[in-house]
């Protein structure tokens, strides 16, 4: 694929980890740049020949696809600095929680291709889940997308009315996966493991239980058939848990979330 020259707007947590993906990815660093106001926190991809600025404009002058990676509150200031310097001939992708695709609509031309993309912390090691929406979007800009994404994990496309149910499922998601997973580490260090072990089992029985899912394609039932035996420590375990509520805590959570975001 061609590469564009891609300006990155926001140079936090994500913005950062987009710019390193797309360097794993062999990305000429000379055609990323990342802004940030306070500049110096970008010197680690200064010295790896990433153009790092704090001014916005030269960015979106020089680049042809534009990412936005602002906190919710910060985008309409930094769009109102830019419209005039953002024309039809970027993508624009947006990756801030909360801000619709008709929100930026109302700051730019309304034939601006547009895809918003949601993923999670787990892009910082190249394992995230991102979820895509896009409008007035051309084929080739959704393939370039997928494949600045797909340099921080996986990419699936989803209807935007869908967004606020990715964010739960995806992002807040990694919350959930990872309180359970102390949780484990906790009944672990119960049944007799020291800490550091306990979290070693439990990390890795989670990351195989999550790959036999996706390599295989199976239920999860079929997998937990597989380890369930009549009278076994796995189904008695199984089934006080859901005596305590395990599954339909773990729904309402998700369920809180949505509303909590739809407020």
């Amino acid at each position: 694929m061609n590469q564009d020259t891609i300006a990155i707007i926001g140079g936090g947590n994500l913005g950062k980890s987009i710019a390193q993906g797309l360097l794993k990815q062999n990305y000429n660093p000379e055609q990323i740049y990342v802004t940030r106001t306070k500049v110096e926190l970008l010197a680690d991809l200064k010295a790896e020949n990433v153009q790092t600025t704090s001014d916005n404009v030269l960015a979106v002058k020089e680049a042809k696809i534009l990412i936005f990676a602002l906190k919710p509150y910060r985008i309409e200031a930094v769009l109102k600095q830019l419209t005039s310097h953002i024309t039809p001939d970027h993508l624009v992708i947006s990756v801030i929680s909360d801000f619709s695709i008709e929100q930026f609509t109302k700051s730019l031309a309304p034939t601006i291709q547009i895809v918003r993309a949601m993923p999670n912390t787990a892009a910082a090691i190249g394992e995230s889940m991102t979820c895509l929406a896009s409008k007035n979007a051309s084929a080739e800009n959704i393939a370039k997308t997928k494949f600045i994404f797909d340099a921080l994990g996986e990419t699936i496309e989803i209807d935007e009315s869908l967004m606020d149910a990715a964010t739960v499922l995806g992002a807040c998601g990694i919350a959930y996966a990872l309180r359970f997973i102390r949780a484990m580490i906790q009944g672990g260090i119960e049944i007799g493991f020291d800490a550091k072990t306990a979290t070693k089992i439990a990390s890795q029985t989670v990351k195989g239980a999550s790959e036999l899912l996706l390599q295989n394609g199976n239920h999860p039932e079929e997998e937990i058939d597989k380890v369930t035996t009549p009278k076994g420590c796995t189904i008695a375990g199984l089934n006080e848990m859901e005596h305590q509520g395990f599954s339909s805590s773990l729904i309402k959570g998700i369920k809180t979330s949505i509303e909590t975001i739809q407020k």
